[in-house]
């Protein structure tokens, strides 16, 4: 089975309990991928976190149950995953912009998300570089923040980020750098259903200092890409294509791993800047 059968079988699922309980560890097996990895790909591809759409795929249905039915609002609530009424009807008006009971009155203009159906893009005219690489497990010390994925406001936050980083913290980062990646890093760290958190951080072996947390990173083959360009521009197309080009046919799946960003020295704002992406990776 392709990823491509594999994500729209897992849609097929989605669908099919909408009106019930859903199980993410049950979505990523029907993908036949890691439940972090078929996260990650569906936030990438459709540019909203899978809570969010299913979030979405409910109310629509919830909408057409408050026109096409004369069920009372709260059952209605109870059956799209809603303990309250109100809770129901705060989440209902955020979307559709009007509350259940004026959804029922005709002429009403509703919004609705369809179902999503994964098909076939031709891409990759441009090149990817690459190599795999088995490393050993090292430590990286930093600092972290969390992160929502929804509507891409990693791609946001993460540069306002860097950008606010005190050159105190990022000199010592550098100090703390004596083991490969080098240099001050971007980490990808445990991934949440609506986010992940995000560390600036760097691989080193000596004890960390106060103020900073560690991150363990275990053992495992990487992935390792090249990107050329301005940042943060080329790191974010970079993962993008890493998601929706590389990963879905090159025979390997995301481990469930950090996800490193590897900057050089030098301008990143200069048109052939080096950056680099670490994703670890396991054979299907």
């Amino acid at each position: 089975m392709t990823t491509l059968e594999g994500m729209n079988r897992a849609i097929r699922y989605i669908e099919e309990h909408l009106d019930g309980d859903i199980d993410y560890i049950e979505i990523a097996r029907i993908a036949c991928v890691s439940q972090y990895h078929f996260q990650r790909m569906f936030a990438f591809v459709t540019d909203i976190t899978l809570s969010e759409y299913i979030r979405r795929r409910r109310l629509t249905l919830a909408a057409f149950d408050l026109r096409d039915s004369s069920n009372r609002i709260i059952d209605i609530a109870v059956k799209y995953g809603y303990a309250s009424a109100d809770a129901f009807s705060r989440a209902f008006q955020n979307l559709h912009g009007i509350t259940p009971s004026k959804a029922r009155e005709n002429g009403t203009t509703l919004t609705t998300y369809p179902c999503i159906t994964f098909t076939l893009s031709i891409k990759g005219v441009s090149a990817m570089n690459y190599r795999i690489e088995e490393k050993e497990g090292f430590t990286v010390v930093g600092i972290r923040e969390f992160t929502k994925t929804e509507n891409s406001e990693n791609s946001i936050n993460i540069p306002k980020m860097w950008k606010k980083l005190p050159e105190e913290t990022f000199a010592a980062l550098a100090t703390l750098s004596d083991r490969e990646p080098g240099g001050v890093l971007g980490v990808c760290g445990d991934m949440y259903e609506d986010g992940f958190d995000y560390w600036i951080a760097a691989a080193t072996s000596k004890p960390c200092p106060e103020g900073f947390e560690s991150l363990s990173i275990p053992a495992c083959t990487w992935a390792i890409f090249e990107a050329t360009g301005s940042l943060p521009g080329a790191i974010q197309q970079l993962f993008t294509r890493i998601f929706t080009e590389w990963l879905p046919t090159s025979g390997f799946e995301h481990a469930p791993s950090p996800e490193i960003e590897v900057y050089s020295d030098g301008d990143n704002k200069n048109p052939e800047y080096k950056s680099y992406v670490w994703i670890p990776v396991v054979k299907k």
